[in-house]
């Protein structure tokens, strides 16, 4: 906390985190009046006012190393809650591109959370959150709303058809690379959080969506179901 100069009187209550920095400046664009908390290597924390929550945000992170270390910073903030917003390949035929997944369990194929647990620890999201998100999620006009695990794996380009089928066999309904980690770390310090994704691909049946208008309106509406959450559990 000394290295970035961050006291916990300095975040809000809630964090919303995404992946990327374009992600993090649409939350931002929500707040009022907000105030760069700090920038430390191609990170940026920004804490505002959203509908009188002091809410802050931050660009988490692509994969799974850099977003522990921004997911260690929020906890020793003492952030009492969190919600990630990010994207995720489809492991399931009837998801579309423009879904959203609300990311229930994660599969740990990262090499991050090896250092902090064994083996047989599964990465959870806390149950109240994730069914709120559902529910709120669940007004998404532009596709259908899914929940299970997620596949977490450093590997992009080894995602064969042997390694595919594993996940799917363990249960993965989606692939990302970053919630086990996310998840893993929120929960060794007992600070509550979800999990919700925009569908870009789909790994099965191979198609594309990174062009398509559904997977930018996904991303959309996963920034609004986060922020919709931290107004009722804000008894908004």
């Amino acid at each position: 906390m000394g290295m970035v100069q961050l006291r916990p009187e300095d975040v809000g209550k809630y964090a919303i985190v995404p992946g990327p920095r374009e992600r993090m400046e649409a939350v931002v664009k929500k707040l009022e009046n907000p105030v760069k908390n700090f920038s430390f290597m191609e990170y940026t924390m920004f804490t505002g006012m959203f509908s009188g929550i002091k809410l802050t945000t931050i660009n988490g992170g692509r994969f799974a190393a850099d977003t522990s270390i921004t997911t260690e910073i929020l906890c020793n903030a003492q952030v009492q809650a969190m919600i990630r917003v990010g994207s995720c390949g489809a492991l399931r035929e009837d998801i579309k591109v423009g879904d959203l997944i609300v990311a229930t369990t994660a599969l740990r194929g990262e090499g991050v959370t090896q250092y902090y647990v064994d083996n047989k620890f599964v990465p959870t999201a806390d149950k109240k959150l994730s069914d709120l998100l559902q529910k709120i999620a669940g007004a998404n006009p532009m596709g259908k709303v899914h929940q299970g695990a997620c596949w977490t794996t450093d590997a992009i380009l080894r995602e064969t058809r042997e390694n595919v089928g594993k996940a799917v066999d363990q249960g993965a309904i989606a692939v990302d690379m970053v919630s086990a980690a996310f998840l893993t770390i929120c929960q060794m310090y007992k600070i509550p959080a979800a999990v919700i994704l925009a569908v870009s691909d789909n790994v099965i049946t191979g198609e594309m969506g990174f062009m398509n208008p559904n997977y930018y309106f996904a991303e959309t509406a996963t920034i609004n179901v986060a922020l919709e959450l931290v107004k009722q559990l804000a008894g908004k």
